[in-house]
């Protein structure tokens, strides 16, 4: 199949792979974050990491939608379904997220919560179309990839005077949580997270072109390759990367040329101008507060907004004290150095949020077996720390 088959090809990945460690000075290390969940994904379900030489060293950024979603913002969806009637509409990952008091939307839907997992922001639309006695309620999450369809689904709504119909909206956006990561003491004061270059998102930077990385290249002198969610993309990416750092660069360049563009997707992005506009602060978990890093409903939308229309009041919640998704997130830790890691919480029965959706760093290791030197634990020593 065109763009899949020849980008997996093995022969050819480890050519790559021996390029790059031709090409890595043996007397110094390359850190590089890949900011995409697809990416994480790819990276632990094709090896890619035993291709590359002991001093390129990959970090997980916090890419995956589901697992920077907060606690207090689960909560509000489980208070409309179980407190306020209504019907809640979310993607098939967000509904396993945990939350407090032990639940999780599944878990409200068990206890009576009208929750249903759907495709698009279309189908909860559908929903509401069929129920018109009843509030539904989309509870809309992700990056630049999917803030369009959502976009549409209001407007639409608008037109269509579908009344029954709002939206809490959890749309956050990519280079802001970039230049919080950057900006972090762990980075400027600590020292502990080295980055040396990223891998830019694919899906994202199809919606809103190569042009906003240009930032970081420019004021962090941090080179920024573009990156399809393959294997031969990712690591081709890397390769790039090292080139750069090699040659005292800091460069936007783009790997996903048979994608993405220097200014992207025009349309979708007046589509989302037009409806949301930011959020002066917004909660990520494991970032905190960081500022106009997320998407709220404009004023002429007001009547589509769930937190106005049921005037919802957002409240921090601290997440697992046994979990280290937070420090993950911010690529201050690896999965494995969680202590529940793969005991307690595992993708059947996740205690973190990394652990739910596939491209969390925890379930893609722990899926594709990238935790050989993981200490054993005894379950039942474990459980024990999962308790707050």
């Amino acid at each position: 199949m065109k763009y899949i088959d020849e980008f997996r090809d093995g022969d050819l990945a480890r050519q790559i792979g021996a390029r790059i460690a031709a090409e890595a000075h043996p007397d110094r290390s390359y850190s590089f974050m890949e900011f995409c969940g697809g990416h994480t994904h790819a990276i632990s379900r094709y090896g890619v990491l035993e291709l590359l030489p002991p001093n390129v060293r990959m970090i997980h950024g916090p890419g995956c939608p589901v697992c920077v979603l907060p606690i207090g913002r689960i909560d509000l969806a489980i208070r409309l379904a179980l407190e306020r009637g209504a019907i809640v509409c979310t993607y098939g990952d967000t509904m396993r997220v945990p939350a407090s008091d032990s639940l999780s939307l599944i878990k409200a839907k068990a206890r009576g919560g009208d929750i249903r997992m759907v495709y698009s922001a279309a189908d909860a639309m559908a929903i509401a179309r069929a129920n018109p006695q009843r509030e539904v309620v989309f509870f809309a999450i992700g990056f630049e990839t999917t803030t369009p369809p959502t976009a549409l689904a209001i407007r639409d709504a608008a037109r269509e005077g579908l009344s029954n119909f709002s939206v809490l909206c959890c749309h956050v956006l990519t280079p802001s949580a970039i230049t919080h990561i950057l900006e972090s003491p762990e980075v400027r004061q600590l020292g502990t997270v080295p980055i040396d270059g990223f891998i830019g998102p694919a899906h994202v930077s199809i919606v809103i072109g190569s042009a906003p990385y240009e930032h970081f290249a420019e004021e962090y002198r941090k080179p920024v390759v573009i990156a399809g969610f393959e294997p031969l993309d990712v690591m081709q990416a890397i390769l790039m990367l090292v080139r750069q750092v090699n040659q005292g660069r800091a460069h936007v360049e783009n790997e996903f040329t048979r994608a993405v563009t220097p200014e992207g997707n025009l349309k979708a992005q007046a589509l989302v101008s037009e409806v949301f506009e930011l959020r002066p602060s917004f909660e990520w978990r494991g970032l905190g507060e960081v500022p106009y890093s997320a998407l709220k409903i404009r004023e002429a939308f007001a009547v589509f907004d769930a937190e106005r229309r049921f005037d919802l009041s957002y409240t921090p919640v601290a997440d697992n004290k046994a979990c280290e998704c937070g420090a993950i997130l911010r690529g201050v830790k690896k999965p494995t150095d969680c202590k529940i890691f793969g005991t307690v919480c595992t993708p059947e029965n996740p205690v973190g949020s990394c652990m739910v959706s596939s491209e969390g760093a925890c379930a893609a290791h722990y899926t594709y077996g990238r935790f050989r030197d993981i200490p054993i634990v005894a379950a039942s020593a474990a459980t024990e720390e999962v308790t707050p």
